[in-house]
């Protein structure tokens, strides 16, 4: 598909302090693609920015330019940084993440040795030049509150920079006596705040998701098609597709169909053509469906009108108010995104997406990539020491000690302690939030007490031993029976898809067995 362009000359936006100097804009590498960037219609102008006009070249738009790819660049005009939102939703109680979620938000549970899930969001907002930035949340906020201030509270702000990352807690008011119903709820409550920020577009993502994207590539996408919403989608084989919520689209990558976990006949309905999004003809053969990642751009006018107007008592953007602005006649269109993502919902999940990360030659997720690396909280702490230890296919984190012990394709989380003769096997360790000192070490040993960390001679296997645990010697969380659920809080453990989880602060005395 082509369109030429008219001849009269459009208008690119610079800041002021810059008009003067722009004067050979044809040499940039941007300017190569200032013709895919030009606002449309209906955008707003961000305030502090001026009109220059250039010479309108011949516009051509491929639906290819939709997919998410590293060799496509992007220019966004106005810049990500003033004109985009970034609103993470914290997601709700957690339920099957617990016991993970017992005294912390589900953004804040640990994740790959050093981070925690809220910071997989924030820094792809970052490395997208989206420096704004929300959380939404309702449930044990305070550990969520504490990362968020410690990673990012100095280094985002500053002189004329007005960025931040901010923690918004639901909150009974007048108007809204209730906490918050699901996704829509949560925004709309906000609303009020977010209208007050000048942008043209709100970037709507979840806080517990596995992936690395360039969102400045989806926003553009958004503008290029002039889009009033836009769904990040992924491609999916018949296998997984019953699992999500599938979109059908037209020629154009217009979204004009859903369907939530369809089986059968309405399954082999929801087929759609993937090549038309960018994907391979191969590969499309392959992932004949895309499914909703839960990632949405929605113009600013069009948020404000959906929620307060069209549909002031929906609760879900997933299932209410995507769907609802599609009947209505909205554009909304699809975005494809052909990478690696993992929604980390439950305990099997959330284990297999950590696991994942030793995985040789290739981890499913690199937290090495330095052109977009992941952000967490700076610790400050020692490098980690490893004694005499045979520790093959694992990650291990900053600070820990490791004594004469075998550890074998496992997560070792930071300051954690592991004594000698322990083996540990497919298995994550969530480490500890402090150390103990030798002090509050033999006044334990004196009173029969048990330090943090792996105790001599255990053997733990296919689990995962939250912070602050305090596992005695000799013990063995192997579950031999092979139990695949069970709900022991009062021993200090969970059974979940046959992975033992101990809770955060629990004890297992010397010679437990599991």
């Amino acid at each position: 598909m082509a369109m030429a362009a008219a001849a009269s000359p459009s208008k690119i936006l610079i800041p002021p302090h810059r008009a003067s100097a722009v004067t050979a804009a044809a040499s940039t590498s941007c300017d190569s693609l200032r013709l895919l960037c030009a606002p449309r219609g209906r955008r707003q102008r961000p305030r502090g920015l001026v009109a220059r006009p250039v010479p309108r070249r011949p516009f051509f738009f491929s639906p290819r330019a939709v997919s998410d790819s590293k060799s496509s660049q992007t220019c966004l005009d106005p810049d990500a940084s003033t004109s985009v939102l970034g609103i993470i939703l914290g997601g709700g109680a957690g339920t099957r993440l617990y016991p993970l979620t017992k005294k912390r938000a589900k953004p804040a549970v640990p994740l790959g040795a050093n981070y925690r899930l809220i910071d997989i969001p924030v820094s792809n907002c970052l490395n997208s030049n989206i420096s704004k930035i929300y959380v939404l949340t309702q449930f044990n906020s305070a550990s969520l509150n504490r990362h968020l201030s410690r990673a990012y509270g100095s280094n985002i702000g500053g002189y004329k920079n007005e960025g931040f990352v901010e923690v918004l807690a639901a909150q009974q008011s007048p108007d809204n006596p209730d906490w918050f119903q699901g996704t829509a709820d949560a925004v709309r409550q906000y609303l009020w705040l977010f209208e007050e920020h000048n942008v043209m577009e709100y970037l709507i993502l979840a806080g517990d998701h596995l992936y690395r994207m360039d969102y400045e590539k989806f926003i553009q996408a958004h503008r290029e098609t002039d889009a009033d919403i836009t769904v990040a989608a992924l491609p999916m084989d018949e296998e997984r597709a019953t699992a999500f919520g599938l979109m059908k689209i037209d020629e154009e990558g217009r979204i004009i169909e859903f369907a939530e976990k369809p089986k059968g006949e309405q399954l082999k309905a929801m087929m759609v053509d993937t090549t038309i999004l960018g994907l391979e003809d191969a590969r499309a053969k392959e992932m004949p469906y895309i499914a909703s990642m839960g990632i949405y751009v929605i113009s600013k006018h069009v948020m404000l009108q959906l929620l307060r107007e069209q549909f002031p008592g929906a609760n879900d953007f997933g299932s209410e108010v995507i769907p609802g602005a599609t009947s209505t006649g909205m554009r909304v269109q699809a975005y494809l995104y052909d990478g690696y993502w993992e929604d980390i919902g439950t305990i099997e999940a959330f284990y297999n997406a950590n696991l994942g990360i030793t995985k040789k030659p290739i981890p499913d997720f690199s937290f090495y990539d330095r052109s977009a690396p992941i952000y967490t909280q700076p610790r400050h702490l020692p490098p980690s020491k490893v004694l005499d230890a045979d520790v093959t296919d694992s990650v291990i984190g900053e600070g820990c000690v490791i004594k004469n012990c075998k550890i074998h394709h496992s997560v070792v989380g930071l300051r954690s302690c592991i004594s000698e003769g322990a083996i540990i096997e497919d298995t994550l360790l969530m480490g500890a939030d402090y150390y103990e000192t030798e002090a509050d070490k033999k006044l334990l040993a004196e009173k029969g007490g048990i330090p943090i960390g792996i105790g001599k001679n255990s053997h733990i296997k296919r689990a995962i031993i939250d912070k602050n645990a305090r596992i005695g010697d000799n013990v063995m969380i192997i579950n031999v029976d092979n139990v695949q659920e069970a709900a022991r809080e009062t021993d200090g453990y969970f059974i979940k898809s046959g992975i033992v989880t101990v809770i955060k602060d629990a004890l297992l005395p010397s010679g437990t067995v599991i």
